[in-house]
């Protein structure tokens, strides 16, 4: 048994020469092919046209950044205050929206390709639109900064689409922002308002019942010849409204008819209608309730996006050592090849 091992070893040892030697006297075939292979990655890196890539990073907003959000907005007036999360949620939800893709696909991608591109069937060009920008969330639990990438031909072109995306997708949570406060507003200003519709009917129902109350003192006043209250001394409450109101009459008949003239001829109940001015300044303060959209912000860029000056693609050193190994392979197994073939009998 350990002669047979001897054997195979030594027949083993044999053929690595043997294959060895093989490759040696086709060295110059070998080398061709190597050389081969680099200058197909060397055209390959000549021809290809260069890729650059932009890249931006955004953040949650600063607290001020949002302030503005939240004016008007505390335990008084039932609005809860909007946090940096909850606004920052909004900008992360369009920037990774597929309308905003889409949006921007038709309006700025589609414009920038040539005629025979455009040719191209859309499901085609969009899959190809996913690879030149991406939306990447954060790489860590806990991180909330987000990165939009984008790789062209144009150095230029990845800056400038790479800021208008972030951009275009901080307008629009700015805008349901802005809205979600001014219909919040709008809700509560309709609020205020029927509560002073109430206020206002109540106090006129009020009225018309003090003058009807009024009215049915006066008559008695006047069946008894009462005109001016009696000389003795009675307590100005029983005179007003008595048990029930039934002592008012003792008023007199003068004064009864120039409270009822007086209620008669009022224009309005407002100065008398208790808690209606506090309602009217909430309600002229959230019907005067804007948000400016310079004031606010929705995102922080972090960093300044720089204009690419080296492109990511082609990877020249990598094609290049590619192209050697994979001419220097294929050289190789061409000589086995021939090999096998030269020792298979006629």
């Amino acid at each position: 048994m350990r002669v047979d091992s001897k054997k195979d070893y030594g027949r083993e040892d044999f053929e690595f020469q043997r294959f060895v030697r093989a490759i040696f006297r086709q060295k110059l075939f070998v080398i061709g092919f190597t050389v081969l292979g680099a200058a197909l990655a060397a055209s390959y890196v000549f021809l290809a046209s260069p890729v650059y890539e932009a890249k931006v990073f955004v953040i949650p907003p600063s607290q001020s950044d949002i302030s503005n959000f939240n004016y008007g907005r505390m335990k008084e007036s039932e609005l809860v205050p909007y946090t940096v999360k909850d606004v920052y949620d909004i900008y992360t939800r369009y920037l990774q929206a597929e309308s905003l893709r889409l949006e921007f696909f038709s309006t700025i991608y589609m414009p920038s390709l040539s005629s025979e591109e455009k040719k191209k069937p859309r499901d085609v060009l969009y899959s190809h639109f996913s690879e030149v920008l991406r939306v990447v969330p954060p790489l860590r639990d806990g991180s909330d900064r987000y990165s939009v990438v984008v790789q062209t031909t144009s150095p230029e072109r990845a800056r400038e689409w790479v800021v208008e995306y972030v951009a275009q997708a901080g307008e629009l949570a700015k805008n349901e922002m802005i809205k979600n406060v001014s219909i919040e507003s709008e809700v509560r200003a309709r609020n205020l308002e029927q509560q002073i519709s109430s206020l206002r009917e109540k106090s006129t129902k009020a009225r018309e019942d003090s003058i009807v109350r009024l009215s049915e003192a006066l008559r008695i006043a006047e069946s008894i010849g009462l005109e001016k209250p009696p000389s003795i001394t009675v307590s100005q409450s029983v005179i007003a409204g008595g048990e029930a109101g039934q002592l008012t009459y003792m008023r007199g008949s003068k004064a009864l008819k120039a409270e009822i003239e007086s209620l008669q001829a009022r224009e309005s109940d407002d100065p008398f209608t208790d808690r209606l001015r506090d309602l009217q300044d909430r309600l002229n303060f959230f019907n005067g309730l804007k948000t400016e959209p310079a004031l606010v912000s929705v995102y922080r860029q972090d960093g300044v996006v720089e204009l690419p000056d080296s492109p990511v693609k082609p990877n020249k050193a990598l094609v290049l050592v590619l192209g050697v190994i994979a001419g220097l392979m294929s050289g190789i197994a061409v000589v086995l090849f021939r090999g096998l073939f030269a020792l298979r009998p006629e």
